[in-house]
């Protein structure tokens, strides 16, 4: 996957609206979208090119919608449905490697959206807008299954909060010991407390300004602004060598610098406390979100910690790597009295390889911690990418078993 490095610390922190700009969207059908049998979920087609993200409909109404998204470029791509401020992520699909097709399920309420294709999964992305007009029909789950999905989303909004409860203890114990100029207590710290924010990942994501600021890696940002958050951290507490710096000699942070940055990463962290504790939090989630997330972490995993580069400094990415599979898992077993109603056999598809890949990645524990993902070698990748597939097969069809 190609990412853009810039040579100096000075970078940009982009909100996901910035890195999806328009880039010059296909136009489309009016028509509204396609209804399946007997007022089944509607379903809009979706293809991604390196330019064009086109889109059969440009409307649906409300309730279930299917996104069926090919990609029939030559690099990887990504499909986002946006709210209205082109911030806010409702739902996406990442890892969609060329000639491929995935599916996006989504309860949609009335109202105006932004779809985005974003090839490359770098850069500009390609929006249009989209608008899901009032069905008039309640598509609410009714007796058992309502009570299952209802006590399931009340289970995951409790452990959202939790671990943003002990994200934020966790980040300013951090932010204190790296502040203070306790470098070894920082890089002690630095995994243990990212799991957590790891385990919820596309939570932080779908408030679209917030991720940006505490997770975004240098290769993902634009020379020109200020690069922010754990990663920033993270270089400067493994410092790299010139080869690994763009050919130029790192330059540490001062100490005024790091009270900066160590402060705005407490004040960020907590401003994603303050809005997974909202009251509008819980409203927000539904089933198909919980599930589209459960596949999203898998994803991170696909794209970014199995190929270690995410901590490509402390090459802690085995810590993050278990955190996302942790997170993904939570989210499965919430929701899996519905999935055994309705798919018992992918439910025990779901059991097993979580299971398969927790066993893999165990052989990797050391002490209380994890080795560092230099050490593996590439027959261990590759095992670890295959469980990875493994899993995020069925995984992919979690959101479709529980919703539709």
């Amino acid at each position: 996957m190609p990412r853009k490095y810039s040579p100096t610390f000075v970078l940009p922190a982009l909100g996901l609206a910035a890195l999806l700009a328009t880039a010059g969207c296909t136009p489309n059908d009016p028509a509204a979208a396609s209804t399946g049998k007997d007022g089944g979920p509607s379903t809009v087609t979706v293809t991604s090119t390196a330019d064009k993200c086109t889109l059969s409909a440009t409307s649906a109404p409300s309730g279930n919608v299917v996104f069926q998204v090919s990609n029939t470029g030559d690099d990887v791509t990504e499909f986002y449905l946006l709210a209205a401020d082109g911030k806010r992520i409702v739902g996406e699909i990442e890892n969609i490697g060329p000639g491929l097709e995935r599916r996006l399920v989504v309860t949609a309420k009335p109202g105006t959206y932004r779809a985005a294709c974003k090839p490359g999964m770098v850069g500009d992305g390609i929006q249009t807008a989209f608008t899901v007009t009032d069905s008039g029909a309640d598509t609410s789950p009714t007796g058992s299954e309502a009570d299952q999905l209802a006590t399931a989303t009340a289970s995951y909004v409790g452990y959202v909060r939790d671990q943003t409860d002990q994200l934020v203890t966790a980040t300013q114990q951090f932010v204190a010991a790296y502040e203070a100029g306790d470098d070894a207590q920082a890089r002690a710290l630095y995994p243990s407390a990212r799991v957590h924010y790891e385990r919820i990942e596309p939570v932080a994501e779908s408030f679209g300004d917030l991720d940006p600021r505490l997770d975004a890696r240098q290769a993902d940002v634009e020379q020109g602004q200020t690069w922010s958050g754990w990663h920033l951290l993270e270089k400067d507490l493994w410092a790299p060598q010139p080869a690994a710096n763009g050919g130029t000699a790192y330059t540490a942070l001062t100490p005024a610098q790091r009270t900066q940055f160590g402060d705005q990463l407490v004040a960020d962290t907590q401003d994603l406390h303050t809005r997974v504790h909202a009251e509008d939090f819980a409203t927000s989630l539904d089933a198909a979100t919980i599930a589209n997330g459960s596949k999203g972490l898998l994803d991170e995993v696909a794209t970014r910690k199995v190929s270690g580069e995410e901590e490509i400094w402390s090459h802690t990415d085995l810590s993050d790597f278990q955190a996302n599979v942790e997170g993904a898992q939570v989210a499965f077993e919430d929701l899996q009295d519905v999935v055994h109603a309705k798919d018992p056999q992918l439910e025990q598809q779901l059991v097993t390889r979580f299971k398969d890949l927790t066993a893999l990645l165990a052989a990797h524990q050391h002490g209380s911690g994890w080795v560092s993902y230099t050490t593996l070698t590439q027959d261990q990748v590759k095992a670890l990418s295959a469980a990875v597939d493994a899993l995020s097969e069925p995984l992919s069809r979690l959101a479709s078993a529980v919703v539709l």
